[in-house]
């Protein structure tokens, strides 16, 4: 394997810093660049996204078809919200506008509850692989 499941360890941990500087930045921006703050972040997580399907679509054979369905699932999700984001925006009032937000609050933070499970999992993960290897690393030897 090219990369560690260390190292990817740590790049999570560093997309989570960076993701969390970008909310903090957007706390201060106006309107417009807050708009496009938040089109370069919906276009970064499509290439995430993306990224993951290929990398899946290459590892096919040896992922359980539970992460498949996962990913389909979560896609399918984050699909549903943005549609139904795009659409609350064409029919604003003041009302709908702070239930849209309300909206948007609660799905980013079941969201950030998501990733934060998944972080869980991932840590999991990495340890079991590191076990693994340690296993696999002992039968050779012996």
């Amino acid at each position: 394997m090219s990369v560690s499941v260390a190292d990817k360890l740590s790049e999570l941990s560093e997309h989570a810093r960076k993701a969390e500087e970008g909310a903090a930045t957007a706390r201060s921006q106006a309107k417009a660049d807050l708009e496009r703050s938040a089109n370069e972040a919906r276009a970064e997580a499509e290439a995430q996204a993306q990224r993951l399907r290929e990398t899946a679509e290459t590892a096919e054979a040896n992922i359980s078809s539970s992460w498949n369905d996962l990913q389909s699932s979560w896609a399918k999700h984050i699909a549903k919200v943005r549609q139904d984001i795009d659409e609350k925006k064409a029919d604003i009032d003041a009302d709908m506008a702070e239930s849209r937000a309300d909206d948007a609050e609660v799905d980013a933070i079941l969201a950030i509850d998501y990733a934060n499970a998944t972080i869980d999992e991932a840590q999991s993960a990495v340890i079991d692989a590191i076990l693994a290897r340690a296993e696999a690393d002992e039968m050779a030897v012996n």
